[in-house]
């Protein structure tokens, strides 16, 4: 069996926890690799994989030899374990696994341990193995009790826009989100929030930091001056140097501050110059981020599912000079899809609701339910995802071809649809 089946074989979802005991044990077991390793901890409702993709690029261009942890994968399960860019190899994977199989199979853990868990010891011990500098670490599902939070004391924490997201199980308040999102603040290590959260969050991180002692920084967006911005990424000024994001939105100029910030306030522990800095916020891209799949016809491929992020995709949509805009948009029955696609009601002209990407995802017909009431104009068809989206290209070549709702959604279309470009 080789190493992502084995995977396959744990739980999904798990119990719910309510501490860290479980994935202590699991880090116990496999020789505590995390002890050996530095990290930048991110967590966030929005932005965590941007950045995530920002502070590697800029760590590698540094000279450093950089671990990058994420979730979900997008095109194949290799993706989300990288070093210096570069995915896992899969002998590499399926090498530890082995080492591990025999340990995770006597443990009286393993009825309960999750995919999630035993990937995050197999990425610790590949980054372990590759004498990694640094590791970028994104948590997986809020902070406090995400399992990445079992490492002690990161060089900084990061936390990006916070919204409301998987409420089920963070709480149904934004303050609520908030205390689980510090909750990978740690006593005497520095954080970064994202500028622009809502006062009630900020109320909450600053309780969290000053209890733990921990210097919070937030980026002063009155040092910031946007010059530019498009489907090509923006250019901005920040404490009198100039940047660019060739990741498109505006909200991916504040994710560059705060990446900006962090490595200020690690400069001491982890160098770099300013022109690995501008360079590799420049180079980091992101499947799925308003990533622009063709410019002509401009076909956008945006991954947010929750309202917080499609507000995001509505400020760079609005942006399109009243271009006719029809979306092809497909949602988990976990999400607050009505808020979401409410966000980009006054800038789509169409949505074609879609299923079949994903096991969670919501029936067609009842998506289509949603839009309506939503206020949107909600189109159902028989065609495949593929052959709808081939159309809508065909149909619409001065107008915007969507494609969002979600990271499944996008993976389909990244791994099926590769002749767009």
């Amino acid at each position: 069996m080789n190493g992502v089946d084995y995977i396959s074989t744990f739980s999904r979802l798990g119990k719910r926890i309510t501490d860290l005991s479980r994935i202590s044990a699991l880090m116990e077991l496999v020789g505590r690799p995390q002890d050996r390793l530095k990290f930048i901890h991110i967590a966030g409702t929005n932005g965590k994989g941007s950045m995530a993709q920002m502070f590697s690029e800029v760590l590698t261009r540094a000279g450093y030899t950089v671990g990058l942890f994420t979730s979900p994968y997008i095109v194949s399960f290799f993706d989300r374990i990288r070093v210096n860019n570069e995915d896992i190899p899969v002998d590499e994977l399926d090498g530890i696994m082995s080492e591990l199989e025999p340990l995770l199979e006597a443990s009286p853990l393993r009825g309960e341990l999750t995919q999630f868990e035993v990937t995050q010891a197999a990425a610790f011990k590949y980054f372990e193995r590759r004498k990694c500098d640094v590791v970028v670490l994104e948590a997986g599902l809020g902070g406090l009790l995400d399992s990445t939070n079992v490492i002690e004391s990161p060089l900084v924490s990061v936390i990006g826009s916070i919204a409301l997201d998987h409420t089920a199980i963070l709480g149904d308040t934004v303050e609520k989100i908030a205390f689980q999102k510090a909750g990978v603040i740690k006593p005497g290590c520095p954080c970064v929030l994202s500028a622009g959260n809502p006062p009630e969050a900020v109320r909450v991180f600053r309780e969290q930091a000053a209890k733990k002692q921990s210097l919070l920084c937030i980026p002063n967006l009155m040092l910031c001056r946007v010059t530019e911005t498009g489907i090509t990424g923006s250019t901005f000024t920040y404490r009198g140097e100039e940047y660019r994001t060739t990741m498109a939105g505006l909200h991916q100029v504040s994710n560059a501050l705060t990446v900006i910030e962090a490595l200020r306030l690690i400069g001491e522990e982890l160098p770099v110059s300013g022109e690995a800095v501008m360079q590799g916020i420049a180079a980091a891209r992101l499947y799925g981020r308003v990533e622009i799949l063709s410019e002509s016809p401009l076909t956008v491929l945006d991954g947010s599912h929750n309202p917080d992020g499609t507000r995001a995709l509505a400020g760079f949509l609005k942006g399109m000079g009243g271009k006719e805009v029809r979306a092809v948009i497909g949602m988990h029955t976990d999400k607050d899809a009505g808020k979401a696609i409410a966000n980009l009601v006054p800038e789509v002209t169409e949505f074609y609701p879609v299923s079949g990407f994903s096991d969670k995802d919501y029936p067609a017909a009842e998506l289509a339910e949603v839009i309506r009431s939503a206020g949107g104009r909600a189109v159902l068809t028989d065609e495949s995802i593929e052959a709808l989206i081939a159309r809508l290209r065909a149909e619409n070549p001065d107008g915007v071809t969507l494609i969002a709702g979600s990271l499944y959604l996008v993976s389909y279309v990244k791994l099926r649809c590769e002749d767009i470009g």
